[in-house]
Order: C-alpha cells, then sequence, then structure tokens
C-alpha cells in the first residue's frame, strides 16, 4: 500500500487520470489496465480545470476493485460545502478509498459551466483539516462521529516556484493542518529537487511529478503559463534536435537520478499512457 511503502522508504510510482466525461468507466480500466501491476497508485482527477467529469469517488472505487490498483481521489473545495465535502469523505471511506489529495479547485468560469457556483467554504489547508478531523472522530467542529476514519492525507507542492520561501512556509501550513505526504507539479531537474528539498527540510514524503514534453512549442508553452513550471534550456535544446523521444531520454535519466534521493514519482501522462509506461521501465 502507498502509506506503508512511504514508510519504508520504498520507492513509488503513481500516475494521473481524468474521469470519463459521461457514465461509462471501462475507457480509463482500458487505458490503465496494462499499467495495473506497474503502479504504486493512480491519481483520480476531480472535475480538472472545472470541467465535468465523473466522480473520482465512484470511479476511484471502481477501479480499485476492477483493476486492484490502489487509488488517490482528488477533491476540491469548489463544488461542495462543510456540509458536502464531510459526507463524501466518510462515503469515500465506507467505499474503501483511503488516500486523498486536498485540493482548492480551479474556479468555476474557468470550465465548461461558467455559471456554477464555487462554493470554497474551505481552500485545501482546511479541507486537509478536516479530514485530519475525521481521522480523529470528529466532525469539523469537533462533535464526536460514530465511526472515524483514517485516510491518508495528501496535498500539492510546486518546487519551482520563484518565491520558494512562500512556497515552504505554504508547504509548512499544510503540514501543521494535517498532511501527510506531497506531490508536486512537474520537476526537469535534479537541482531544483535538490534545492527544494533542502530549503523544505521534513521528513514527510514528497512525489515528484513527471511530465513528458514532446515540443518546443509545448516547453514554451510551459514555461510562459505555468506558474513554478520551468523546462530548462537544456531540454529544449535536446527537443529542437531530437525531438519528443529525445525529451523522454531526458527523462529517463532524470527519473533514475530521482530514485535515491525522493520517494517516488508522480507520471502526468496527458492521455499519453505508453509514455508512463517508458518511464516506469527505467525503473
Amino acid at each position: 500500500m502507498l502509506r506503508e511503502k512511504l514508510e519504508r522508504n520504498e520507492f513509488v510510482v503513481t500516475m494521473e487520470v481524468d474521469p470519463p466525461r459521461g457514465a461509462d468507466p471501462w475507457p480509463v480500466f482500458t487505458a490503465i489496465h496494462d499499467l495495473a501491476d506497474k503502479l504504486t497508485a493512480v491519481n483520480i482527477a476531480d472535475s480538472p480545470t472545472a470541467k465535468l467529469r465523473m466522480s473520482p469517488i465512484a470511479l476511484a472505487h471502481l477501479v480499485q476493485d476492477r483493476l486492484r490498483l490502489e487509488t488517490i481521489f482528488h477533491l476540491t473545495c469548489r463544488d461542495r460545502n462543510l456540509l458536502g465535502l464531510q459526507a463524501e469523505l466518510l462515503g469515500a471511506y465506507a467505499l474503501g478509498v483511503r488516500n486523498i489529495l486536498t485540493l482548492t479547485g480551479d474556479q468555476p468560469e474557468l470550465g465548461d459551466h461558467p455559471d456554477a457556483t464555487g462554493v470554497f467554504d474551505v481552500d485545501s489547508k482546511g479541507l486537509a483539516q478536516m479530514a485530519a478531523s475525521l481521522n480523529l472522530g470528529q466532525d469539523y467542529y469537533g462533535r464526536e462521529l460514530d465511526n472515524g476514519t483514517n485516510f491518508f492525507i495528501g496535498a500539492v507542492a510546486n518546487p519551482g516556484m520563484d518565491d520558494i520561501a512562500r512556497e515552504v512556509a505554504r508547504v509548512q501550513e499544510k503540514i501543521a493542518h494535517g498532511v501527510q505526504f506531497f506531490q508536486t507539479q512537474p520537476v526537469y531537474s535534479v537541482e531544483q529537487v535538490e534545492r527544494f528539498a533542502a530549503a523544505v527540510d521534513t521528513d514527510v514524503p514528497f512525489i515528484y511529478g513527471i511530465m513528458p514534453v514532446k515540443s518546443v512549442k509545448q516547453a514554451k508553452y510551459l514555461n510562459e503559463n505555468v506558474p513554478g513550471v520551468h523546462v530548462p534550456d537544456e531540454v529544449i535544446a535536446i527537443l529542437e534536435r531530437d525531438g519528443a523521444q529525445g525529451g523522454m531520454e531526458y527523462l529517463k535519466q532524470l527519473v533514475q537520478q530521482l530514485k535515491p534521493i525522493a520517494a517516488g514519482i508522480h507520471i502526468f501522462p496527458m492521455r499519453q499512457y505508453h509514455l508512463a509506461e517508458q518511464l516506469i521501465e527505467v525503473l
């Protein structure tokens, strides 16, 4: 299990998938079936970029039941109030879904339902604290529950932010609110990881994000539009010279270099699951 492997300092591999835009889960099963025995766990996103998708809790339960693959379900504060968030958490636990990634969530106007109401009763820190309270057998206000939970509570960190001190402070706040592990935005150099790990200086495990870049255009887009994600000039030069395959070879080397210093890697395959398999093979 994810928690036990991290506690034993075993290197873990997780991967992110989007739920289907419909009521049929089989496309997701088909896409990740061949990777099920190669992954420690798979992340199930919660209507990412505020676009309609199947419930991450329902899909996480089905993946665990059908593929015998552990899941990490995302939960955002966008769509549910305090009551709804707690109800979702209790239901997830009853279904055997025990790993959670706590997220504030994208604003509804960015997605395909711009007239939807964004709730945001709490942010990701408040959500982590809520899950930690349920673990203690208490609701958000400290009232005793009939039965508590035992969630493994995760959150997101961004090692590439320009203001590293501010990001470290956010990480420390999240830990104080109950976060037990982190998955990060994509990284593209060992130096970036080492600098961030030294600044954070905590025993809480970090699973570092890896996202394949297929072109110079994509690399430049990430650098210009995604805060904290920086594709180095070295990688851009490789992409110019050797194309997508050169970029993959660079990432394979990066994964090998991260293994001795990181708790694991978190792959953003962008639906290119064969690329995820290539990264896993080097381990």
